[in-house]
């Protein structure tokens, strides 16, 4: 009789061994499965939201954009015998072939007089970065920004430091820059400088001081200008190229102007060049703010 119960017995006992070890397996899972789900949850909420988009999602087309009457008959001078459809024609420009003119525009004019030629380009470049998690359309555009004011060989802005001056070095009197030379009294010319009212060598009487190329302030976000004069000879005249690049938010603009005279010997001033091509850019930035 004892025997047959033990029989009878262990095999409820077997079930119930199984069942509690599959309930126990169940448990476990679900544990893993939700620590799981934790887990990616955390690290799903740790990635940082991507910048929004630049201010600008298209471009202004550039010919009617620079298409002020004043400033183009300023800088693109009309030469003598035109239609009225050809002076139209002159001021209109002629646009740059684009693959895609939301993204790349440009505009070009030309004036040529028998005095001398006069080229005029006006370029917007609108910047979008593929990657906004890492940089944002500004991002992209200071850094388009920053390699063309490195290619035109212009220092960054920022605090003035002395040359040659090491961390922890006085700076002594030797350190300074000798003084400018004084001026001559009136009336007494400098030994070797040419009488009054002679041009120097290879100057025009209405020579005028060189600005050169420098960083602006006031234009866009950020701005500098690239003043460049060929070189003189003999026959070939010295013609200037200004070039004006400025960044607002994600566009960059880029303007151009060239004075190329007929005869050799004369120079195109260099104030008169850059402030025509800045008043151009100071009204493409303010078209841009609109």
């Amino acid at each position: 009789m004892q025997r047959t119960a033990v029989r009878r017995v262990l095999p409820g006992l077997a079930m119930l061994t199984a069942l509690a070890a599959g309930a126990a397996g169940l448990t476990g899972c679900t544990g893993a499965s939700d620590g799981g789900s934790t887990s990616d949850s955390k690290a799903g909420g740790s990635s940082a939201a991507p910048a929004q988009p630049g201010k600008y999602r298209s471009l202004p087309a550039p010919c009617r954009a620079a298409a002020d009457s004043k400033k183009l008959k300023a800088m693109l001078p009309e030469p003598e015998g035109l239609t009225p459809e050809q002076r139209d024609q002159l001021y209109a420009g002629v646009a740059d072939a684009s693959y895609d003119g939301d993204r790349h525009v440009g505009c070009r004019w030309t004036s040529q007089t028998p005095e001398e030629t006069r080229l005029l380009s006006v370029g917007f470049e609108r910047v979008v970065s593929y990657d906004r998690g890492a940089a944002s359309d500004d991002d992209k555009a200071k850094q388009v920004y920053v390699r063309l004011l490195t290619d035109a060989h212009l220092p960054f802005p920022g605090p003035a430091t002395t040359p040659g001056q090491g961390a922890g070095t006085p700076a002594g009197p030797a350190a300074s820059p000798p003084p400018p030379a004084a001026p001559p009294a009136s009336g007494v010319p400098s030994p070797g400088a040419p009488a009054a009212g002679t041009p120097a060598p290879g100057t025009s009487p209405s020579a005028q001081p060189e600005l050169g190329s420098r960083v602006l302030e006031g234009l866009g976000t950020e701005a500098f200008l690239d003043d460049k004069l060929s070189a003189a000879g003999a026959t070939a005249a010295q013609s200037r190229t200004v070039r004006i690049v400025f960044r607002t938010s994600n566009v960059i603009v880029k303007v151009e102007y060239s004075v190329q005279p007929a005869l050799p010997g004369t120079i195109p001033p260099s104030g008169e060049t850059q402030d025509r091509a800045r008043q151009l850019a100071q009204a493409l930035a303010e078209r841009f703010n609109e």
